[in-house]
């Protein structure tokens, strides 16, 4: 019995990567988030995700800024995984989809968190 739980739930877990489902955000995964987005993303988008990384300065559009502008490719997590994947056609950003599927999944929630946090500082309520 217990081993048959244990088969169903690690068919889940990888049919739902498998086909593009969205894992639920983690205090775990929003951790490995930061220490990616530090690595791939920081010098573009900068350290507080508002596109003034090092790199960001001298592109031509600016990298988004996170925490205010919209999404070229959408808000959905679904969305910017994918952006993340394959980059943005005519614009600096780049393709991420060599680095693993959990650590784009930890990019997307990340790069979400500055939404939240730039909006519960000025007191807005994001809308569900």
């Amino acid at each position: 019995m217990i081993k048959a739980l244990l088969v169903a739930i690690l068919l889940f877990v990888f049919s739902t990567l498998a086909f593009g489902g969205a894992p639920q955000s983690s205090p775990e995964l929003l951790a490995k988030g930061k220490a990616v987005y530090t690595i791939n993303c920081l010098p573009c988008h900068g350290e507080n995700g508002d596109g003034n990384g090092p790199a960001g300065a001298v592109m031509n559009p600016k990298p988004r800024n996170f925490n205010i502008d919209k999404f070229k490719g959408g808000e959905k997590p679904e969305q910017i995984f994918k952006t993340i994947t394959s980059g943005l056609p005519n614009t600096s950003m780049a393709t991420f989809g060599h680095l693993p599927e959990e650590d784009r999944w930890a990019l997307v929630y990340h790069i979400l968190s500055y939404r939240k946090n730039a909006a519960s500082k000025v007191g807005v309520k994001k809308k569900k």
